[in-house]
């Protein structure tokens, strides 16, 4: 379906009505309803997602079990602070941070500069890595800090809401269209880093109930509602490495799965 959907012509344009976001919204008000709940147990087995660490109570809707809540610890943090932590769940990529085409995802090139539509928000991370975790429907939808630190800002691109399955990302560029929105934080280990959650086909809310402060590794930052999404991180120059077996992975065109909290690169000691 997908691929038919963005391949052709026709298939984009009718694509791209469905990407508006009172669309998405609209399917955001039936999976808020209690209507809804009869999507949860086909989800379940279609997409064979486990509940064994999952917390159990009752969903009043399909959208409450979407961002359902994992048992405490199940997903243990990195003991040591030379870590950094995955965010989400999702499958990773990596890519060198560069000015003409930091990422090319399917064939389409991006620039740190037209995701954060901004040239001197991007120099600050000229030479440094960035990671794309791509959330499926079927991944856990609450995301974390990697690290501790603090905000600097935060900013809003209002968008539409394009899936982020690989035939779309092949059609058109994706992540330039998308509602977005980044925080640009001052970690406690990794220096300056960005942090960017991508909203996707019938995600109507990117939910992150702050935007200012201290906060702590491993603690919450928010959530996406139903459908998939994506998650980028930009770090510095020279403030980490991307564990060698997920840049190996990207570097032949695989995605690497990864779990909240799982280790996914090392600080750069000096």
């Amino acid at each position: 379906m997908f691929e038919k959907l963005y391949r052709y012509r026709i298939g984009r344009l009718i694509a791209s009505v469905v990407a508006r976001p009172g669309i998405s919204r609209a399917a955001g008000l039936f999976m808020d309803s209690r209507a809804s709940k009869m999507l949860i147990k086909p989800f379940i087995k279609k997409n064979h997602i486990p509940m064994n660490d999952v917390l159990e109570e009752e969903y009043p809707s399909f959208n409450a079990f979407f961002t359902r809540r994992l048992k405490p610890g199940s997903r243990a943090l990195p003991a040591d602070e030379q870590s950094l932590a995955s965010p989400s769940d999702g499958l990773l990529t990596v890519y060198p941070i560069t000015k003409n085409g930091v990422v090319t995802v399917k064939g389409t090139n991006y620039t740190a500069e037209t995701l954060l539509e901004s040239s001197q928000i991007a120099t600050n991370f000229l030479g440094g890595w960035m990671f794309v975790f791509r959330l499926t429907p079927a991944h856990y939808h609450r995301y974390s800090y990697p690290d501790s630190g603090e905000y600097v800002f935060t900013k809003n691109i209002p968008g539409v809401f394009h899936t982020v399955r690989p035939e779309a990302l092949q059609g058109m560029p994706v992540f330039k269209k998308n509602t977005r929105e980044y925080a640009f934080l001052n970690t406690d280990h990794f220096g300056a880093m960005i942090y960017m959650e991508v909203g996707a086909a019938m995600v109507g809310r990117i939910v992150n109930p702050r935007r200012e402060g201290r906060f702590e590794k491993g603690e919450e930052k928010g959530r996406f509602e139903f459908g998939g999404s994506t998650i980028i991180l930009m770090t510095e120059k020279g403030a980490l490495s991307p564990l060698p077996e997920i840049v190996s992975s990207t570097e032949s065109g695989a995605e690497t799965p990864v779990q909240l909290h799982q280790t996914v690169a090392k600080r750069s000691l000096s």
